[in-house]
């Protein structure tokens, strides 16, 4: 874990974190059977970083729990390197997490990254956990064809000789989304998951309802 997170900001540290993350991912499926899911997001107020998990049932798609956790925010932001800024308060929520989900669903990129460690599959490491990334925006990579207009339906990201991930078009009329395995998941089961998780909305329920709700926790801190 230490090792994982660097206290320094030096950018060979993290560069040498992220080599260990990408050196140790895993992309097969490596998950018990999901009966719970969970999505997580950040947040920010002041100097402060704030993580909030939100757990459903994996079937119904219900609420069954929700946590945060607000941490000093150590390092500022720098692309591609986002799991120094906000991993330290994804794994303080997640431990405050009364019973573990089978599977993560986080808010960034996954092996879609330029050096195959993106938030998602930091997290999955550190933790050793299933995770898979939903992102916004493509961070590297290329899609293999046309992304496709209707929704649920997907190809493949390209990167560097590689797979990487899967650009979805969840909602008709919306932007695509990115989908990538984190950890301990496979490239197929990333996108099958993510497609059960939709709901009508651009975004998976998980991380969507996590959204909502650190931006509550948010509200609320900045009143207090």
């Amino acid at each position: 874990m230490i090792e994982l997170f660097p206290a320094t900001s030096d950018q060979r540290a993290l560069l040498d974190a992220q080599k260990i993350v990408a050196a140790q991912a895993c992309t097969e499926d490596r998950f018990d059977e999901i009966k719970t899911i969970s999505g997580v997001d950040q947040a920010f107020f002041g100097d402060k970083v704030i993580s909030g998990i939100v757990t459903l049932d994996y079937a119904t798609m219900e609420e069954r729990d929700h946590v945060y956790a607000i941490v000093a925010a150590e390092f500022s932001y720098i692309p591609t390197f986002l799991a120094f800024r906000e991993g330290k308060a994804i794994v303080s929520a997640y431990r405050k997490l009364a019973k573990k989900p089978e599977l993560l669903m986080i808010d960034g990129c996954g092996i879609n990254h330029p050096r195959f460690a993106g938030l998602a599959t930091h997290i999955g490491v550190a933790l050793d956990i299933p995770t898979i990334g939903v992102a916004k925006n493509i961070l590297c990579g290329r899609p293999k064809h046309l992304v496709p207009e209707g929704a649920g339906e997907f190809c493949l990201l390209h990167y560097n000789n590689r797979d990487i991930g899967w650009v979805l078009r969840s909602k008709e009329g919306c932007k695509p989304i990115i989908v990538a395995p984190g950890h301990r998941v496979s490239m197929k089961s990333s996108i099958e998951i993510v497609r059960h998780c939709l709901r009508g909305y651009k975004l998976p329920e998980p991380t969507r309802l996590a959204h909502i709700y650190v931006n509550a926790v948010k509200r609320m801190a900045d009143v207090v």
